[in-house]
């Protein structure tokens, strides 16, 4: 049985951590975090292995075929570094770092060794992916609108723009990956921030909003506006939209794709069960509102997706149905802090993603 050990016992921690309690065919054999608490806990819960505040230690004891690096951003480096040396898979929770020239190094280090890598896109695996796909490959999409919209998350780090990269690099990544993924790669970014919102925050050091518009390879425009303002649900509703000249495509990530102007009407006689508009059908989920538009329901499975299908990679050798391997996620990084970069200088910001 292969042994899987965690680095980052914290919050994102504990969520694969739920995961892998529903595998039966893999060893949970060490936890590592800074703060020993967090550590041991994990430990109860997983009824198996080892404690651990030093990763190298882990490294040495466990030996582990795989690990998960769920660490704040600026830890990433030494961890994938050692990994790497020696030869372990590993899965990395976004962002991968903060420093694009460090990512590319530990891309390029990764690339040497051909080792196995997976990061923590979980959008990716959701059952709406199939369908928007479709979609844009149907029609010609001319302009992307995304949003998304919330609170200031508890984490203390994530408050300081310095350590978390701000709310695109930490948060609204999934968006522009989701895009990227979906869609096309940027070409160019323009951001625009603001501050002075937000007071009521001791220690908060970040954008309170932002406006960025991307021109894309194909040649066209999106305009994704992120902020952490908002005190109440009705601030904002927070969705992509793929506009064509005669339809859209209304993704809310992990929730629910709506699509208009697109496709047949459910017939009455593929109808298996209504409630309130819900219809259930085959492996998906889609709705008849009446009004021509059709709905796609988040299945809720793409976390667990995104994990098991690393782990099966690593029990198997075959990484081709990880979807966003560690390469692929320096690509997303690159995407979001150009727009950093666009914000501090106020200037357009092209992308290459050939270094």
């Amino acid at each position: 049985m292969k042994k899987l050990a965690m680095i980052g016992c914290g919050g994102i921690g504990g969520y694969h951590l739920n995961h892998f309690l529903q595998f039966d065919d893999i060893e949970l054999a060490g936890f590592c975090d800074i703060i020993p608490e967090r550590a041991e806990d994990f430990v109860k819960k997983a009824g198996s292995g080892k404690a651990y505040t030093d990763f190298r230690e882990m490294y040495d004891e466990v030996k582990p075929d795989m690990i998960f690096i769920c660490v704040p951003p600026t830890e990433h480096g030494d961890i994938e570094f050692e990994a790497i040396k020696r030869g372990i898979p590993f899965f990395a929770e976004k962002p991968v770092a903060l420093d694009l020239d460090l990512a590319r190094r530990i891309r390029d280090e990764v690339e040497k060794a051909g080792l196995i890598t997976a990061v923590g896109f979980q959008c990716r695996y959701s059952n709406l992916v199939g369908p928007n796909k479709q979609f844009i490959n149907d029609k010609q999409i001319v302009f992307v609108d995304a949003t998304r919209f919330g609170g200031v998350p508890g984490t203390p780090w994530f408050k300081v723009k310095s350590l978390s990269g701000g709310q695109i690099v930490e948060q609204t990544i999934h968006q522009y990956d989701i895009i990227r993924y979906v869609f096309d790669e940027p070409e160019m970014v323009f951001t625009l921030g603001a501050r002075g919102f937000i007071t009521e925050i001791e220690g908060y050091d970040t954008d309170d909003v932002s406006a960025t518009v991307v021109k894309f390879r194909s040649g066209a425009l999106a305009a994704i506006s992120t902020g952490l303002y908002a005190t109440s649900g009705d601030a904002f509703d927070s969705k992509i939209v793929f506009s064509a000249r005669d339809a859209r495509a209304e993704l809310r990530i992990l929730r629910d794709l709506k699509l208009y102007g697109y496709g047949d009407r459910p017939a009455e006689e593929d109808k298996k069960e209504e409630k309130e508009g819900f219809v259930i059908k085959n492996d998906g989920g889609f709705a008849d509102s009446g009004s021509g538009e059709i709905v796609y329901k988040d299945e809720g499975k793409a976390g667990i997706m995104c994990d098991r299908t690393f782990i099966d990679a690593v029990l198997t050798g075959d990484g081709s149905r990880i979807r966003s391997p560690y390469a692929d996620a320096v690509k997303s990084l690159e995407f979001t802090l150009a727009c950093n970069k666009s914000m501090e200088t106020g200037q357009p910001v092209m992308i290459n993603f050939d270094k």
